[in-house]
């Protein structure tokens, strides 16, 4: 039996034509099963799942909730956000994109509540999305401020101006800064630690470009207006300072090609590890 508190909400939603939006009807299904095991969060399930009216609306919440500050109030945030989900139906479509990516690339990850709930890599992917936004909608103040509270707050910091594919995969996200003149394509992973920098003072068009696929590992560095092609792999800890061809595997520092990719997309994999003595002719 479903919560008391929650019984009304379900009512209403029950209404919503959720067999047109599988993922909203799986995130009401997992925040109704999660009410009933864990009281303590009845209440956080309501107000932030359950008494929204559409997943766009949880995300807006979500957001506002973990950003809100006396600068601009979360209710700015979430007014904001149902604006820019409105205009571009591209920020829905990428919203569920980066759900399923987590779903499908995370194995500590069983449900679409957790990432939706709890994990700040997310949280600051979809708060770049409306910063994005905002910065091609002539607000750039406004982007701006959204860049530096996600940076306070989630310790992600992500120019505005970076356009970003579907199903990207923030993982932990700790320490991540992307450059503002960076791309980041489709189905792209990346973890804790990376910098998409420059290489010093220089002006124009000078971050690197993320083609679709791609996974850099935890503390790689790849600097300049450099591309790094698709289905590559950036081995953790690696500084990457030349382009990088497709589908295949870079490491070191400087990073060199090791060897292939290992699979036909490394970002669905998340196949970190790589043999060294199979590239022990490979100067790393």
């Amino acid at each position: 039996m479903l919560h008391p508190s929650l019984q009304v909400t379900k009512a209403a939603n029950d209404r919503l034509p959720e067999v047109l939006d599988p993922v909203w009807a799986r995130l009401r299904k997992e925040a109704e099963e999660a009410a009933i095991r864990e009281p303590l969060l009845a209440g956080l399930l309501k107000g932030a799942v359950l008494g929204q009216s559409s997943l766009e609306a949880v995300i807006g919440e979500r957001i506002a909730a973990r950003l809100d500050h006396a600068d601009l109030p979360g209710a700015a945030i979430r007014a904001v956000y149902q604006e820019a989900v409105a205009a571009d139906p591209r920020i829905s479509q990428a919203l569920r994109a980066d759900i399923m990516a987590v779903v499908d690339r995370d194995p500590a990850t069983t449900r679409v509540l957790e990432p939706i709930l709890y994990y700040k890599g997310f949280h600051a992917l979809q708060a770049h999305r409306l910063a994005h936004w905002l910065w091609h909608a002539g607000q750039r103040d406004a982007a701006l401020y959204l860049q530096s509270r996600v940076s306070s707050v989630l310790t992600v910091d992500i120019h505005p101006a970076v356009p970003m594919g579907r199903g990207i995969f923030l993982d932990h996200a700790t320490g991540l800064v992307v450059g503002a003149t960076a791309v980041i394509e489709d189905d792209v992973s990346i973890l804790q630690g990376v910098t998409l920098g420059g290489t010093g003072k220089e002006r124009g068009d000078r971050h690197p470009k993320i083609r679709h696929g791609v996974l850099i590992g935890a503390g790689a560095k790849v600097l300049g207006n450099i591309e790094v092609g698709h289905c590559a792999r950036i081995a953790a800890g690696s500084v990457v300072l030349h382009p990088v061809p497709p589908a295949t595997t870079v490491a070191g520092v400087p990073a060199k090609v090791v060897g292939n990719a290992g699979c036909a997309e490394p970002s669905r994999a998340m196949d970190q590890m790589f043999d060294l003595t199979i590239y022990a002719g490979a100067d790393i």
